[in-house]
């Protein structure tokens, strides 16, 4: 069973690079073949929603962990196999493309030494301690055993192999078990995965969450900071069953987005059975998470920002409406529309989803007055990102606080930048914009 997400939910969180922008994925993938880098990326667009599945994978990666096991086979060596076995004849321009006598025996060669390397892995004391992966651990054993690949076996990794012996063993490993050979091949790059993940985990020291049961209606989330920052400033934020609503404010520049962004990431990461970058972190399974940051103008059905963001609501909605339990955010809803519609707007959504206990809701906004009538809720809570003013200057702790702010300094950041002069004068006496 998977989270259910969307492509609006990873580009919010920025899970993948883009352009010059490094991604939460990057942090995680140290995986040594390509086939790893692969299962690393679907593990990221398929987060799971099972409790035995997460907390299967945590323990897993947590046994990798404390065993500080490495990844025992060459790289070079997998993508060798794979692309060997991976090639099949083709037609190219009317001509048929196909491997070279050398390639072919530089292929079988790695397989040679890449079955004798994972025979051995297989009976090695650090793998058997990894309990949860026996019945993966022997169906791999279980494979090869097969008598089919003894031959294989009384070849030694690096001896020179008969060019008889090259065209029976092509045949044997590119048609006849070509399956089988690809069924150990996942293995190994779920290995890579597991094995990368904990390296990852114990250098930059993050935590493995506590996995409750559906419907337990728990999120606590301690020392939680943003991956990707350094210096982050850590927050910690918990939502037990009688709080599913988190109404947010404060001031442009305050911190909201970020802070925003490295609790989501933790929810994510966290049905994944990935360690998190927090010092703590406990969860109930949920069905879905649906985070809207950066919510863009659907220009291709003629959809305003505030066209859009109603439509991101619909869907919200309906998917409540089937009863599933879902993580929401929404940073500062309804932003494409006045001041009147937006308080009412929000108001009316966020009363709506304090009503829905088995779902936890954050909503960032402006529009304090909302606050007001939502302190009636018994399942609202009040946060706010503060601002120091050091004289004319704003100063930001990014350190989360209970309680309702009406922070606004949009014109003091103006007057600072010295723009109303440039205006008037033409830019004489006035500050130079800065760069951005």
């Amino acid at each position: 069973m998977y989270l259910q997400t969307d492509t609006q939910t990873m580009e919010d969180l920025r899970l993948f690079s883009k352009a010059d922008t490094q991604g939460i994925y990057d942090i995680y993938n140290q995986s040594f073949t390509r086939g790893g880098q692969a299962i690393m990326e679907t593990m990221f667009r398929q987060p799971l929603s099972d409790r035995e599945a997460i907390m299967k994978r945590i323990n897993i990666i947590t046994a990798f962990v404390k065993t500080k096991s490495g990844f025992p086979f060459d790289g070079a060596t997998l993508d060798s196999v794979e692309k060997y076995i991976s090639f099949d004849d083709q037609l190219e321009s009317g001509a048929k493309i196909t491997q070279g006598e050398k390639e072919v025996q530089n292929g079988i060669a790695a397989v040679v030494g890449l079955f004798h390397t994972l025979r051995q892995y297989l009976a090695s004391p650090e793998l058997v301690k990894v309990t949860e992966l026996s019945a993966e651990r022997l169906a791999a054993a279980a494979l090869l055993s097969d008598p089919a690949f003894t031959p294989i076996f009384n070849e030694q990794p690096g001896s020179r192999i008969s060019f008889a012996a090259v065209t029976a063993y092509d045949v044997l490993i590119r048609v006849k078990e070509k399956r089988k050979v690809l069924q150990l091949l996942q293995f190994i790059y779920h290995i890579d995965v597991y094995v990368s993940v904990a390296q990852v985990a114990a250098k930059h020291q993050m935590v493995f969450p506590t996995v409750h049961p559906k419907g337990t209606g728990i999120l606590k989330v301690a020392g939680v900071y943003h991956p990707l920052l350094k210096n982050a400033v850590a927050n910690t934020l918990n939502m037990d069953p009688a709080r599913n609503l988190v109404f947010l404010t404060g001031a442009n520049m305050a911190g909201k987005s970020t802070f925003l962004r490295s609790f989501s990431i933790a929810v994510y990461i966290a049905h994944m059975g990935f360690p998190i970058a927090a010092s703590a972190m406990e969860f109930s399974v949920m069905d879905g998470v649906y985070t809207t940051i950066n919510l863009p103008d659907n220009l291709g059905i003629g959809a305003s920002h505030f066209y859009a963001e109603v439509l991101r609501v619909k869907k919200i909605g309906q998917e409540l409406s089937e009863g599933k339990s879902l993580f929401v955010l929404f940073d500062e809803l309804f932003r494409g529309t006045n001041v009147k519609d937006a308080l009412e707007g929000t108001l009316a959504v966020c009363t709506a989803f304090t009503n829905r206990h088995d779902s936890k809701f954050i909503i960032s906004s402006h529009i304090i007055e909302a606050a007001d009538e939502l302190r009636k809720k018994e399942s609202a809570a009040f946060y706010y990102l503060p601002t120091i003013m050091n004289g004319p200057a704003p100063t930001y702790t990014y350190t989360l606080q209970e309680g309702v702010t009406n922070d606004k300094h949009g014109m003091i950041i103006i007057n600072n930048e010295g723009i109303l002069d440039i205006l008037k004068q033409g830019n004489k006496g006035g500050k130079r914009l800065k760069q951005l």
